[in-house]
């Protein structure tokens, strides 16, 4: 099993930062990829970022250049720098950790970008 608690969400003008994490507990050495997703009100949730047990990373093309998905192996915890936030970015933001057979989800976050 892996417990993941994410932390970091809030109200946000456009253009301003936030930085969100997600701490990972339990078998993490059973952990190959890491990422976040969003839902939007009304949307289907989608993938914002995801990083791999080596580095690797992807991004949305809405958020390539904006977001930066990085961990940190001693804390056992990935980041998502969002910079230049847009309100359509307003979404509940959950963290993800995939091993071979199984997905797991943190409880998700609410970020709302909003002047």
């Amino acid at each position: 099993q892996v417990q993941l608690v994410e932390s970091g969400g809030g109200l946000v003008q456009p253009g301003g930062s936030l930085r969100l994490s997600c701490a990972a507990s339990g078998s993490i050495y059973r952990i190959n990829v890491r990422g976040w997703y969003r839902r939007a009100a009304g949307k289907q949730r989608e993938l914002v970022a995801g990083i791999t047990s080596g580095g690797t990373t992807n991004y949305a093309d809405s958020v390539k250049g904006r977001f930066t998905i990085s961990r940190d192996n001693a804390k056992n915890t990935v980041y998502l720098q969002m910079n230049s936030l847009k309100p359509e970015d307003t979404a509940v933001y959950y963290c993800n950790a995939d091993t071979v057979v199984q997905s797991y989800w943190g409880q998700g976050t609410q970020v709302t970008v909003s002047s």
